[in-house]
């Protein structure tokens, strides 16, 4: 098969770890036989000090005429001075906006090997292993009106709206991803004090009714922030409206042991989108020492979800788990560990080579 990806490397480390991501993909085209072509953009700050937008419309005609996004990471505290909609972050939001794609998919799964890495005991998170399904095109973020309402920016407001129609389709790809998984749905919402979250629990039990045999249960956000960290394992797909799946995605990297292990990717749309959960980190771009986990999982999601190569997306996925197993880390992951730290080039040259063990190992199987 052949996929068109247009790479997005962005602002402060996206351009490094999306460099191993495609590293990656470039290995596994050549293992599976696949055709990948690449096409890279500007977005964010880097098409700002280029192009003067955050997202030039050679960048969004590359984007929706591919067959997938790979994105690295976008802002810096250099455009924190501009209009909100001439921010690096706009250029995204517009992005996604275009791309249409309503469900994001966060993964969290906590690996033995670094498990010393979560602030959490290691009894609590063993196993653990969690999609958070977070609607991404409705509520606050893009809700109208927002804004500030007077000239002298005293007073501001932004809408939380939703329709049945926005939950309804997020809701069946929660539920479609828990018949794959372990069967259950928890949807969190505030439905006791929130009018939007009450028509969210309506609407997720009515879809609910489709899949027998996935079990529902609902929580109320807080409760579900503090059950996430004291019994993860309880937890298969949570699925949850846009500014709360922002927030309990980010709070779930502590099962993980660092936000730069978090995968994402946004279906639904014309064209779908995949990148690392992580910021830019300015703070530690062009150093070398940025996780590239978190864009080399969005690749193996790309190959799930887009391709439709779930071998392949395997192969990446158990490629990572044998590298930190055996005891490579980012500074990120470092805890008092003997071993010294890798850079993020470096990782990505063991993931590959563990790409190329995991096929020979096929290959012999099969021979057998």
């Amino acid at each position: 098969m052949k996929l068109h990806i247009t790479v997005l490397p962005g602002d402060g480390i996206g351009p490094e770890v999306t460099r191993e991501a495609v590293r990656c993909l470039r290995a596994v085209a050549e293992i599976h036989g696949c055709e990948f072509a690449f096409t890279e953009r500007l977005i964010g700050g880097a098409a700002i000090e280029q192009t003067g937008t955050p997202l030039p419309v050679e960048t969004l005609d590359a984007c929706l005429a591919s067959d997938a996004v790979l994105l690295g990471a976008v802002g810096a505290p250099a455009f924190d001075q501009l209009a909100p909609h001439a921010r690096p972050e706009a250029g995204l939001l517009t992005l996604r906006r275009a791309l249409s794609g309503y469900a994001n998919l966060r993964p969290v799964v906590s690996y033995e090997s670094i498990a010393d890495c979560s602030p959490l005991r290691a009894e609590i998170i063993a196993g653990a292993d969690v999609l958070i399904v977070r609607e991404l095109l409705g509520g606050l973020y893009f809700g109208e009106p927002r804004g500030f309402t007077d000239e002298a920016h005293t007073e501001s407001c932004n809408t939380m709206r939703y329709t049945v129609a926005e939950i309804e389709r997020v809701a069946h790809i929660a539920f479609q991803a828990a018949q794959r998984r372990r069967g259950k749905v928890t949807s969190v919402d505030k439905a006791n004090v929130l009018e939007t979250s009450q028509l969210w629990r309506q609407t997720v039990t009515r879809v609910a009714q489709d899949y027998p045999q996935v079990t529902l249960e609902h929580q109320y956000v807080d409760a579900c922030a503090m059950h996430l960290m004291l019994r993860p394992q309880a937890f298969d797909v949570i699925l949850t409206e846009n500014l709360f799946g922002d927030i309990l995605s980010d709070e779930a990297a502590v099962i993980a042991g660092s936000l730069g292990l978090l995968a994402s990717a946004t279906v639904g749309g014309a064209v779908d989108l995949y990148e690392p959960v992580h910021g830019s980190a300015p703070d530690i771009a062009g150093r070398g020492v940025a996780n590239p986990c978190g864009a080399i999982a969005s690749a193996a999601l790309m190959l799930r979800h887009t391709a439709r190569l779930e071998a392949a997306a395997e192969d990446i996925e158990a490629a990572l788990q044998q590298v930190l197993d055996a005891g490579q880390r980012t500074a990120d992951l470092q805890r008092g560990s003997a071993q010294a730290s890798i850079c993020t080039d470096e990782f990505g040259a063991l993931v590959v080579e563990a790409l190329a063990e995991i096929a020979d190992r096929r290959h012999a199987y099969h021979a057998v």
